[in-house]
């Protein structure tokens, strides 16, 4: 009998364990201040730094559908709205999304570029028919969009020959951009100067680009290179920063880092190898990406970089 009361006890412990670590968050609303934070953060240094959360859409409006009441605070905060797989990709690399799939994202992204956020899309597709139809369906949504070869987003693509809507056109804010250009993994370029070589003789309005090479940050004066065309026209250079996962091969890495050692970090993506979940509105978590001269953002920010390209906006589904 007293072991049965014990376990009793014990379940009864563990659901309030469970309860109170999934009850009292609006894990929705943690990476929306999350994201506003960092807006303020950038602003204080440089009011003109672009910020574009990828996926993660349904922050944008306060309720479960695109047909609840918009975040506006959320939505004036951020740049752009960053969404993969609008087209192709989403269930399958170089297979058409399914269509009811594509409305749903789709009208997020129209709800963004209506309170003023541009939209842009990475469809995964490698067919020259898709790619084609890629670009020109985006662009008659007033979508800027790259159709990644891909998935490792390591290539710049073969075709189009030259970017979609290519122009000789400074470009000084994120809504005068006509193309981008997704590449996250230098891995197959043999050396650092091949890599930015390849990227600086492209036409491309907008790079997406690590702000790393190997372990090593581009420097202010690789990135000043990077953001002009061919012409001399300018270019937006932004930095990619996972924001709702920590990642082992960062420079932020600790080697004793486990799961639940620090207590913000959960356990591994078992899709991305050394990628972890992480408690996001943690404070620990969050001086690590903004706040000091060796955290994330400031870094970027410091390297000259336009703007930073937020991912793992969408953990919250994780902790829901």
């Amino acid at each position: 009998m007293k072991r049965i009361c014990l376990i009793v006890v014990l379940f009864a412990a563990l659901a309030l364990v469970g309860s109170c670590r999934r009850e009292n968050r609006d894990y929705r609303q943690d990476m929306r201040n999350f994201v506003m934070a960092l807006r303020v953060h950038a602003e204080r240094t440089m009011p003109d730094f672009l910020l574009i959360p990828q996926n993660g859409e349904e922050l944008l409006t306060l309720g479960d559908g695109w047909d609840t009441p918009p975040a506006v605070e959320y939505i004036a905060a951020i740049d752009g709205q960053g969404r993969e797989d609008l087209l192709y990709g989403y269930a399958r690399d170089n297979q058409p999304t399914a269509p009811q799939d594509a409305a749903y994202m789709q009208a997020h992204l129209l709800i963004a570029e209506d309170y003023g956020a541009q939209a842009l899309v990475t469809d995964y597709c490698r067919t020259p028919s898709y790619m084609a139809y890629s670009y020109e369906e985006n662009a008659r949504w007033g979508f800027i969009s790259f159709a990644a070869p891909e998935r490792g987003l390591d290539v710049i693509p073969e075709y189009p020959s030259s970017p979609y809507n290519r122009n000789d056109s400074d470009i000084t804010a994120l809504e005068d951009a006509a193309n981008f250009l997704y590449l996250l993994d230098p891995g197959r370029f043999p050396s650092r100067e091949h890599y930015l070589d390849a990227l600086d003789a492209t036409w491309y309005d907008l790079f997406v680009i690590d702000a790393f090479y190997e372990e090593n940050m581009l420097t202010a004066d690789e990135v000043a290179r990077l953001q002009t065309k061919p012409n001399g026209a300018r270019r937006l250079v932004v930095a990619y920063m996972s924001i709702g996962e920590a990642e082992a091969y960062r420079y932020y890495w600790r080697d004793e880092w486990r799961p639940g050692n620090p207590d913000w970090l959960e356990r591994e993506n078992p899709d991305w190898a050394g990628n972890y979940k992480v408690r996001y509105w943690a404070p620990e978590w969050q001086s690590i990406i903004y706040g000091g001269a060796d955290a994330y953002l400031d870094r970027i920010i410091a390297a000259g970089f336009d703007g930073a390209y937020l991912d793992l906006i969408d953990a919250y589904e994780y902790f829901e």
